[in-house]
């Protein structure tokens, strides 16, 4: 991977982990830097990003302090998303509203605008992306 997208990565990762920017901000930049997708999975507390050329990129953070929840509530994703499509939810306060609403981890397809839920069961909630 070329040092550029790949600081382009690491450093929205940062900014995303921080709450200094919002999911709008995170899918602009990694869009820029030719990311088409990245899946974060909570359980293994691990985000990978995937290129065109199927290259990947994996970083760890911090697991949930709280397990996920083991019911999937799509009530309570769909408010945690509506918050941070809104850029009043950042990331940080999207991670525990999500993991509680049931969500083990997620899709974001830059590519194809939309992102997908995952529940412990194999539920599932697609979100397009705002027009």
């Amino acid at each position: 991977m070329n040092p550029t997208t790949l600081s382009a990565i690491e450093s929205t990762f940062a900014a995303s982990k921080a709450g200094s920017i919002h999911f709008g901000q995170v899918v602009d930049r990694l869009m820029a830097a030719g990311v088409e997708a990245y899946h974060v999975d909570y359980r293994a507390a691990r985000v990978t990003y995937y290129l065109p050329d199927d290259e990947t990129h994996t970083l760890g953070f911090e697991p949930p302090a709280v397990p996920v929840a083991p019911a999937f509530n799509a009530e309570g994703m769909v408010a945690a998303i509506r918050g941070a499509q809104a850029g009043t939810v950042k990331y940080p306060e999207f991670k525990r509203l999500s993991q509680a609403a049931g969500c083990a981890s997620y899709t974001v397809w830059i590519a194809g605008r939309h992102v997908t839920y995952y529940g412990r069961k194999g539920e599932m909630h697609v979100e397009r992306f705002p027009d």
